[in-house]
């Protein structure tokens, strides 16, 4: 089941595509002058990794300029970030590597949670680039210029003022984007402007130890006297950094949906999510279980049937696909009731849903 969300608008693109990621310890409002003091800062003072962590932006200018972004993954010299900004959920993937801050992809109308740090760079968009003193520059690849014209400007945000580095992009539209990143906070406010339109994204709230936090459909079914009855409950989940949605699920599948429900658990205490993910190219979700899933499910046809429409509609819906492959142990699902071939997926069907009363 498609999840529509309201689209981009172009302003609110722009401060997506050129934020950066944010950093740990408390805020900082030292100088962060690199010739004053004779200290010389590289990117991770400006730009540390740091697990939960969300930081709320207050926009200006445009609906879409205010946004609130988690730490969804960091991976030894990459990190990935999730941006909600009330039109869209996008995320990106950002690498430290040879002085350089590299934006490698960014992907919009993503509402589920999978490690992108991975994936084939698409982008290879430089935001930072060393020595980080004023008159550092370089050329993007689709002409743009982008250059550190400040090392101790003054900037205010709702979070407080700051001393920043400002690292300013001039577009090949005319348009201009001010970055703003302070040592141990990371980027603190973004505006962008073009003929005397301005549109702002300034940090508002910085939390430490936070998870993200959404909501999901449970679904299983009841047997009725003539066929199964599909029904769901809606449930909060929360994953903090480097926390995979497959272990959520896992313990989601062992516990039936309430007591009163006449639901059962769709997979054993011994069964183990193995893999799972979507290929959105392919609109087509995949999970790998382990064979205790099938030698243990003690299923006739009729709760076999029940198990495997729950499991697909629970996954399908998560990550907005009506097609989701079943493997065990890396093998087609086999169960002696069915049987599948390499490829061959099962469709989610909704049906006659319903739902029951919602989990605490």
């Amino acid at each position: 089941m498609k999840r529509f969300r309201k689209p981009y608008l172009i302003l609110a693109a722009i401060l997506v595509m050129t934020s950066g990621a944010l950093a740990g310890c408390k805020p900082s409002n030292t100088t962060n002058n690199t010739t004053n003091n004779g200290t010389t800062y590289k990117i991770s003072d400006y730009f540390p990794f740091t697990a939960n962590l969300k930081t709320v932006y207050e926009g200006k200018g445009n609906e879409y300029a205010s946004k609130t972004e988690y730490v969804d993954y960091i991976k030894g010299d990459k990190i990935q970030i999730r941006s909600d900004n009330g039109g869209t959920v996008s995320a990106r993937v950002l690498q430290n590597i040879n002085g350089e801050l590299i934006q490698l992809n960014s992907k919009g109308e993503v509402y589920y949670k999978q490690d992108m740090t991975s994936d084939e760079p698409a982008q290879n968009e430089v935001l930072l680039k060393e020595p980080l003193k004023a008159g550092t520059e370089w050329t993007l690849a689709d002409g743009s210029k982008r250059a550190i014209t400040g090392v101790d400007v003054s900037v205010s945000t709702p979070s407080g003022d700051y001393k920043a580095l400002e690292v300013t992009t001039t577009f090949t539209d005319s348009s201009v984007t001010k970055d703003y990143y302070v040592v141990n906070k990371g980027l603190v406010k973004s505006v962008w402007s073009q003929n005397g339109t301005e549109v702002s994204s300034s940090l508002k709230e910085y939390v430490t130890d936070a998870a993200f936090t959404t909501m999901v459909r449970l679904y299983n079914f009841q047997v009725t006297d003539t066929d199964i009855q599909t029904v769901y409950k809606e449930a909060q989940i929360s994953m903090k950094t480097n926390e995979e949605i497959k272990n959520v699920f896992q313990n989601k599948f062992i516990q039936n949906l309430g007591t009163g429900t006449k639901t059962v658990p769709l997979m054993s205490t011994n069964t183990l999510v193995n893999k799972m993910y979507v290929k959105p190219d392919e609109g087509i979700a995949y999970v790998d279980f382990t064979q205790h899933f099938v030698s243990e499910m003690n299923a006739g046809t009729t709760k076999e049937t029940g198990v495997l429409r729950s499991v697909v509609n629970t996954i399908g819906h998560y990550y907005g696909v009506d097609k989701v492959i079943i493997t065990l142990d890396g093998g087609v699902y086999s169960s002696g009731h069915i049987e599948m071939e390499p490829g061959e997926y099962f469709k989610t069907n909704y049906e006659g849903e319903k739902k029951v009363e919602s989990l605490p």
